[in-house]
């Protein structure tokens, strides 16, 4: 069998967090590993002579732009596996040029953000941030705290804004709870395929009037900051809750934040605008915001779920088979 020559450039934490000796044992059954086998630096001499003879390169979070430069001190090199999400800043108009292969680990980090985010689905059925702060007030009556609220996940109208994949997972994840309906928007979205996931197609105003909870599954672009400004955020039910798992700037802020200081719509957030925000800001201090420091995403062990993507990807690249995560030049651009 081929047996490529590899080499590993990311940071050292990130290198100990990817490849534990399964990875790494995987990974020797299939390539065949130099001196040094990783490095946190691609500009270094002996990077530099390990990348003269290197086929495949596995790259993550530290390792810099492959610009033209770099790629010439790699002249035999055919594939990158990416094992993180986003390949935009790791490739250039070179890279595209010499068509090399590249690969990203982005469905493969989907899966923990789709259970963060069905977690904070159902604890905003159940309104628990709001009354796990008030129940550090009221510690000799909790049945007053929680008969002021609906505290159920039946029946609830969940909207989903974006269908991505990480959309399209917590979508599938929903099928779990006894929902009234998940609502999406998308207008690249195909129909069938909401449809396939148990969900249904509508317009954004019909989602934001209708649904008990909001979660955020749109990219960070130009053409997406603010999605959810005042006039979206006024159409919503009182009492819903928004969930942004995406990029903090899809909502307007300070508009938010007057909802929710209103005590009028709640709040779960793993990421916001400014990250983090300002120590003076209001949503710190209400009950019914909950505010995690953008952990939603791979993270610890998580992470390995990508380099086990990377390897499978190495496995179909060594037999000739189609990658399952192959990123073009194309796709980056439909996504700029």
């Amino acid at each position: 069998m081929y047996r490529p020559q590899a080499l590993l450039v990311m940071r050292p934490d990130t290198f100990r967090m990817q490849f534990g000796d399964r990875e790494m044992q995987r990974l020797r059954s299939l390539a065949d590993l130099g001196d040094p086998v990783w490095s946190d630096d691609i500009d270094a001499p002996c990077t530099r002579t390990r990348l003269a003879e290197t086929e495949v390169l596995f790259t993550s979070w530290g390792c810099p732009s492959l610009t033209a430069e770099r790629l010439d001190a790699a002249p035999k090199l055919q594939a990158v596996f990416h094992c993180a999400g986003s390949v935009r800043g790791l490739v250039s108009d070179e890279f595209w040029r010499r068509e090399i292969v590249v690969t990203s680990g982005a469905q493969a980090n989907a899966t923990p953000v789709a259970e963060y985010t069905l977690a904070a689905i159902i604890f905003a059925g159940k309104k628990a941030p709001l009354l796990a702060a008030q129940t550090r007030m009221a510690r000799n009556d909790w049945y007053s705290v929680a008969a002021r609220e609906d505290l159920s996940n039946y029946g609830r109208t969940i909207g989903i804004l974006g269908f991505s994949r990480i959309g399209r997972l917590v979508a599938e994840r929903l099928r779990m709870l006894d929902t009234a309906a998940v609502l999406v928007t998308d207008p690249y979205a195909d129909p069938a395929a909401v449809a396939a996931v148990g969900g249904r197609l509508v317009s954004l105003d019909e989602l934001l009037s209708t649904c008990d909870i909001l979660s955020l599954h749109l990219p960070e672009l130009p053409q997406t900051r603010h999605t959810i400004g005042s006039r979206e955020l006024a159409l919503m039910p009182d009492g819903a809750t928004v969930i942004n798992t995406a990029r903090g700037g899809v909502i307007d802020t300070a508009a938010l934040e007057r909802e929710c200081v209103s005590g009028r719509l709640n709040a779960i957030l793993d990421v916001t605008d400014p990250e983090p925000l300002p120590a003076s800001s209001l949503l710190y201090r209400l009950d019914n915001v909950m505010i995690t420091p953008h952990i939603a995403g791979s993270l610890g062990s998580e992470t390995r779920r990508m380099s086990a993507l990377a390897l499978d990807e190495l496995e179909r690249f060594i037999n000739g088979l189609p990658l399952a995560e192959a990123v073009t030049s194309q796709m980056l651009e439909v996504s700029a």
